[in-house]
Protein backbone atom coordinates (compact mmCIF):
# COMPACT_ATOMS: atom_id res chain seq x y z
CA UNK A 1 0.00 0.00 0.00
CA UNK A 2 1.39 3.41 -0.90
CA UNK A 3 0.41 6.70 0.68
CA UNK A 4 1.92 9.96 -0.48
CA UNK A 5 1.56 13.69 -0.01
CA UNK A 6 -0.05 14.40 -3.39
CA UNK A 7 -2.90 16.59 -2.21
CA UNK A 8 -3.05 20.18 -3.44
CA UNK A 9 -3.39 21.40 0.14
CA UNK A 10 -1.28 20.83 3.22
CA UNK A 11 -2.26 17.62 5.05
CA UNK A 12 -3.31 17.61 8.66
CA UNK A 13 -0.82 16.98 11.42
CA UNK A 14 -0.31 13.24 11.80
CA UNK A 15 -0.97 12.38 8.15
CA UNK A 16 1.69 10.27 6.41
CA UNK A 17 3.58 12.37 3.86
CA UNK A 18 6.16 9.84 2.67
CA UNK A 19 5.64 7.08 0.10
CA UNK A 20 4.84 3.98 2.14
CA UNK A 21 5.13 0.35 1.10
CA UNK A 22 3.44 -1.62 3.87
CA UNK A 23 2.93 -5.37 4.19
CA UNK A 24 0.18 -6.26 6.70
CA UNK A 25 1.12 -9.12 8.99
CA UNK A 26 2.97 -9.99 12.16
CA UNK A 27 5.75 -8.09 13.89
CA UNK A 28 9.22 -9.71 13.91
CA UNK A 29 9.55 -12.22 16.71
CA UNK A 30 12.79 -10.74 18.05
CA UNK A 31 11.30 -7.27 18.61
CA UNK A 32 9.78 -6.84 22.08
CA UNK A 33 7.34 -3.92 22.38
CA UNK A 34 7.11 -3.95 26.21
CA UNK A 35 9.10 -0.75 26.69
CA UNK A 36 7.07 1.09 24.06
CA UNK A 37 3.84 0.10 25.83
CA UNK A 38 5.25 1.24 29.18
CA UNK A 39 6.38 4.70 28.07
CA UNK A 40 3.31 5.24 25.93
CA UNK A 41 1.15 4.79 29.03
CA UNK A 42 3.22 7.33 30.99
CA UNK A 43 3.22 9.88 28.16
CA UNK A 44 -0.50 9.37 27.62
CA UNK A 45 -1.20 10.03 31.31
CA UNK A 46 0.69 13.34 31.07
CA UNK A 47 -1.03 14.30 27.78
CA UNK A 48 2.33 14.31 26.04
CA UNK A 49 0.83 11.77 23.65
CA UNK A 50 -2.88 11.82 22.89
CA UNK A 51 -5.70 13.33 20.89
CA UNK A 52 -7.54 16.59 21.59
CA UNK A 53 -10.31 17.91 19.31
CA UNK A 54 -9.10 21.45 20.07
CA UNK A 55 -5.47 20.82 19.04
CA UNK A 56 -3.94 20.05 15.63
CA UNK A 57 -7.35 19.90 13.94
CA UNK A 58 -8.24 16.86 16.02
CA UNK A 59 -5.35 14.68 14.84
CA UNK A 60 -3.66 12.31 17.28
CA UNK A 61 -0.13 13.28 18.31
CA UNK A 62 3.03 11.66 19.62
CA UNK A 63 4.86 8.43 18.84
CA UNK A 64 7.56 6.13 20.22
CA UNK A 65 10.06 3.81 18.57
CA UNK A 66 12.68 1.26 19.56
CA UNK A 67 15.52 -0.04 17.42
CA UNK A 68 16.28 -3.72 17.05
CA UNK A 69 18.40 -5.64 14.57
CA UNK A 70 17.39 -4.88 10.94
CA UNK A 71 14.85 -2.17 11.76
CA UNK A 72 12.72 -0.54 14.44
CA UNK A 73 9.32 -0.83 16.05
CA UNK A 74 7.22 2.33 16.04
CA UNK A 75 3.73 3.18 17.19
CA UNK A 76 1.26 3.31 14.33
CA UNK A 77 -0.02 6.42 12.64
CA UNK A 78 -2.86 8.08 14.55
CA UNK A 79 -2.59 5.82 17.60
CA UNK A 80 -1.81 8.61 20.07
CA UNK A 81 -5.43 8.83 21.19
CA UNK A 82 -5.58 5.20 22.31
CA UNK A 83 -6.13 4.68 26.05
CA UNK A 84 -3.54 1.90 25.84
CA UNK A 85 -1.57 0.28 23.04
CA UNK A 86 -1.93 -3.25 21.80
CA UNK A 87 0.38 -5.07 19.40
CA UNK A 88 -2.09 -4.17 16.66
CA UNK A 89 -1.09 -0.51 17.14
CA UNK A 90 2.59 -1.02 16.29
CA UNK A 91 4.45 -1.29 13.00
CA UNK A 92 7.91 -2.45 11.99
CA UNK A 93 10.03 -0.20 9.76
CA UNK A 94 12.51 -2.29 7.80
CA UNK A 95 13.90 0.40 5.48
CA UNK A 96 13.87 4.17 4.98
CA UNK A 97 15.18 6.07 1.98
CA UNK A 98 15.14 9.64 3.22
CA UNK A 99 16.37 11.17 -0.04
CA UNK A 100 13.49 9.66 -2.02
CA UNK A 101 10.96 10.02 0.82
CA UNK A 102 10.16 6.30 1.00
CA UNK A 103 9.49 3.94 3.89
CA UNK A 104 9.06 0.16 3.86
CA UNK A 105 7.22 -1.48 6.74
CA UNK A 106 5.28 -4.51 7.91
CA UNK A 107 3.05 -5.45 10.82
CA UNK A 108 -0.47 -4.78 12.05
CA UNK A 109 -0.22 -0.97 11.88
CA UNK A 110 1.14 1.52 9.37
CA UNK A 111 4.09 3.34 10.95
CA UNK A 112 3.95 6.82 12.42
CA UNK A 113 4.05 9.83 10.12
CA UNK A 114 7.29 10.78 11.91
CA UNK A 115 9.11 7.57 10.95
CA UNK A 116 11.63 9.45 8.80
CA UNK A 117 12.69 11.51 11.82
CA UNK A 118 13.09 8.40 13.97
CA UNK A 119 15.07 6.74 11.18
CA UNK A 120 17.40 9.72 10.89
CA UNK A 121 18.16 9.63 14.62
CA UNK A 122 19.00 5.93 14.42
CA UNK A 123 21.05 6.38 11.26
CA UNK A 124 23.10 9.25 12.65
CA UNK A 125 23.62 7.85 16.17
CA UNK A 126 24.30 4.09 16.19
CA UNK A 127 24.31 4.00 20.00
CA UNK A 128 20.70 5.26 20.24
CA UNK A 129 17.95 2.64 20.58
CA UNK A 130 14.87 4.51 21.82
CA UNK A 131 13.11 7.67 20.57
CA UNK A 132 10.09 9.42 22.09
CA UNK A 133 8.28 12.15 20.15
CA UNK A 134 5.77 14.10 22.22
CA UNK A 135 3.76 17.27 21.89
CA UNK A 136 4.13 19.65 24.82
CA UNK A 137 3.19 23.33 24.52
CA UNK A 138 4.81 23.82 27.93
CA UNK A 139 8.22 22.53 26.82
CA UNK A 140 8.06 23.81 23.23
CA UNK A 141 7.18 27.40 24.14
CA UNK A 142 10.06 27.50 26.64
CA UNK A 143 12.56 25.91 24.30
CA UNK A 144 14.88 28.92 24.27
CA UNK A 145 14.90 29.19 28.07
CA UNK A 146 15.52 25.44 28.32
CA UNK A 147 18.33 25.85 25.76
CA UNK A 148 16.91 23.20 23.45
CA UNK A 149 18.40 22.72 19.99
CA UNK A 150 15.70 23.27 17.36
CA UNK A 151 14.97 22.53 13.73
CA UNK A 152 13.95 25.63 11.70
CA UNK A 153 10.29 26.63 11.31
CA UNK A 154 10.29 25.94 7.56
CA UNK A 155 11.07 22.22 8.02
CA UNK A 156 7.68 20.48 8.18
CA UNK A 157 7.10 17.23 10.08
CA UNK A 158 7.40 13.92 8.27
CA UNK A 159 9.44 15.30 5.34
CA UNK A 160 12.97 14.78 4.03
CA UNK A 161 13.63 18.42 4.93
CA UNK A 162 12.86 17.68 8.58
CA UNK A 163 15.07 14.58 8.49
CA UNK A 164 17.91 16.61 6.98
CA UNK A 165 17.59 19.26 9.67
CA UNK A 166 17.58 16.55 12.33
CA UNK A 167 20.79 15.22 10.79
CA UNK A 168 22.32 18.69 11.03
CA UNK A 169 21.36 19.00 14.69
CA UNK A 170 22.65 15.55 15.55
CA UNK A 171 26.02 16.38 14.08
CA UNK A 172 26.33 19.08 16.73
CA UNK A 173 27.77 17.89 20.02
CA UNK A 174 25.27 19.82 22.14
CA UNK A 175 22.23 18.04 20.72
CA UNK A 176 23.82 14.60 21.03
CA UNK A 177 24.78 15.27 24.65
CA UNK A 178 21.37 16.63 25.63
CA UNK A 179 19.48 13.85 23.87
CA UNK A 180 16.63 16.17 22.94
CA UNK A 181 15.57 18.69 20.33
CA UNK A 182 12.58 20.86 19.54
CA UNK A 183 10.83 20.77 16.17
CA UNK A 184 10.51 24.40 15.13
CA UNK A 185 8.21 23.61 12.19
CA UNK A 186 6.02 21.13 14.06
CA UNK A 187 3.93 22.90 16.71
CA UNK A 188 4.72 21.65 20.24
CA UNK A 189 6.91 18.83 18.87
CA UNK A 190 9.72 17.60 21.14
CA UNK A 191 11.97 14.59 20.45
CA UNK A 192 13.92 12.79 23.18
CA UNK A 193 16.35 9.95 22.46
CA UNK A 194 18.78 7.73 24.38
CA UNK A 195 20.60 4.43 24.46
CA UNK A 196 17.86 2.71 26.47
CA UNK A 197 14.12 3.18 27.07
CA UNK A 198 14.69 4.05 30.74
CA UNK A 199 17.23 6.77 30.01
CA UNK A 200 15.05 8.30 27.29
CA UNK A 201 11.92 8.21 29.44
CA UNK A 202 13.57 9.69 32.51
CA UNK A 203 15.19 12.37 30.34
CA UNK A 204 11.75 13.36 29.11
CA UNK A 205 10.26 13.42 32.61
CA UNK A 206 13.10 15.61 33.91
CA UNK A 207 12.60 18.02 31.00
CA UNK A 208 8.86 18.13 31.63
CA UNK A 209 9.44 18.85 35.34
CA UNK A 210 11.84 21.69 34.51
CA UNK A 211 9.30 23.21 32.13
CA UNK A 212 6.59 22.97 34.83
CA UNK A 213 8.88 24.67 37.35
CA UNK A 214 9.66 27.48 34.91
CA UNK A 215 5.95 27.93 34.29
CA UNK A 216 5.44 28.54 38.01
Amino acid sequence: MSTGGKSSHAPLDGVIKFELTHLPGELPGHADATAIHHWFAICRALNLIGRDPLRYEGAAYGNISQRFEHGFLVTGTQTGGRDALTLDDIGWVSACDIASNRVSSQGPARPSSESLTHAQVYRELPEINFVIHVHSPLIWQQGAVLDLPSTPPQAAYGTPEMAQEVQRLLQEGTCREQGVFSMGGHEDGIVVFAETPAIAGLRLLRLYRRACELNG
